[in-house]
């Protein structure tokens, strides 16, 4: 996570602070070396260029990079926009998650491409455990892993427009990589389709009230409440495909379907049909969505820094 948010963030700068801002364009893992403390830092810079300025929604330009990496858009029209360098690093950050490379020809036929390989495995959360990198061993946060894919899958969105600005994926990585975890922990058995104790903790949380613990929740329309119902509720890793597996309430969300079914609490809303085309509304709603619960993530990230700070951190929120 430190590796992958280190790298966000070089890519947020080149978009959002140099001026004019800077796409990468050639962003893949063998370009980001690693210092002390791996620490990451984006190297050649030679295919980069100048992003679209004023009026302008894209640059026009030969399409040039690494097979693998390159955004669909991007390798069909020449047409680059800061998205491009976007899914680029939902390819790496996938890489990171699963242990797999982005073209690995030695691999079966149905896993050499590793976009390929992951998109039906991102529509059921019960296969989540089947991308984490082998190597780990099953000694990894659940709730961790799902929010990491969350991530890549937003970034990995075929439409461009679909995908979070980087900014908003730096605030989601943020927060992930502040998580503390002890890898020397024991295992936790995470076999597909089965459950955790902590993700059905997770999901009886929804319905408000009284936990599990006999902890009172926060009132239904405090600030409080509307964010843990985002991070728990709303998170990808609980909701993508959930239409598919089923189980539990809360949100149901598939990224592709025409419309989108959304649960808060007993009140259903339909997406979809209300205004444009079906097609227009799931996809301004994925971007909304997306960028909401990044900015979630990284306010109760930041609450919790100054609580901490303040000598009153609070171990159990959360």
């Amino acid at each position: 996570m430190k590796i992958a948010a280190g790298a966000a963030k070089g890519l947020e700068y080149l978009h959002d602070k140099a001026n004019p801002p800077v796409i990468y364009r050639d962003f893949k893992s063998s370009n980001i070396l690693l210092g002390e403390g791996y620490h990451p830092k984006l190297s050649d810079f030679g295919l980069a260029k100048l992003g679209p300025v004023g009026d302008k929604t894209h640059v026009s330009t030969r399409v040039m990079g690494t097979y693998g990496y390159c955004a669909p858009e991007y390798a069909m029209t020449g047409q680059l926009t800061v998205k491009s360098d976007v899914y680029s690093f939902g390819v790496v950050f996938l890489e990171l998650i699963t242990g797999h490379k982005a073209i690995d020809n030695t691999r079966p036929a149905g896993e050499q491409n590793l976009v390929a390989w992951a998109r039906p495995l991102f529509k059921d959360r019960r296969k989540f455990p089947k991308m984490a990198d082998p190597l780990l061993q099953g000694r990894y946060p659940v709730r961790g892993l799902y929010q990491a894919l969350a991530v890549a899958a937003m970034c990995l969105q075929e439409q461009a427009a679909t995908r979070p600005l980087i900014g908003d994926v730096v605030t989601a990585l943020s927060y992930l990589a502040s998580q503390g975890y002890d890898p020397n922990a024991p295992a936790q058995n995470n076999k597909v389709g089965q459950s955790t104790p902590r993700a059905r903790d997770d999901r009886k949380s929804l319905g408000g009230g009284n936990n599990q613990h006999g902890v009172q929740s926060p009132h239904r329309n405090s600030p409080d409440f509307r964010q843990r119902d985002l991070i728990r509720g709303a998170s990808y890793g609980a909701d993508i495909g959930r239409g598919g597996a089923g189980g539990g309430s809360g949100r149901k969300w598939a990224l592709d379907d025409l419309e989108t079914e959304v649960f808060l609490k007993d009140n259903p809303v339909h997406v979809g049909k209300e205004r444009g085309t079906p097609t227009d509304v799931n996809r301004d709603f994925n971007r909304e969505r997306a960028v909401a619960e990044a900015k979630v993530w990284g306010e109760n990230w930041r609450e919790r820094k100054r609580t901490y700070a303040q000598g009153s951190f609070n171990s159990t929120d959360e």
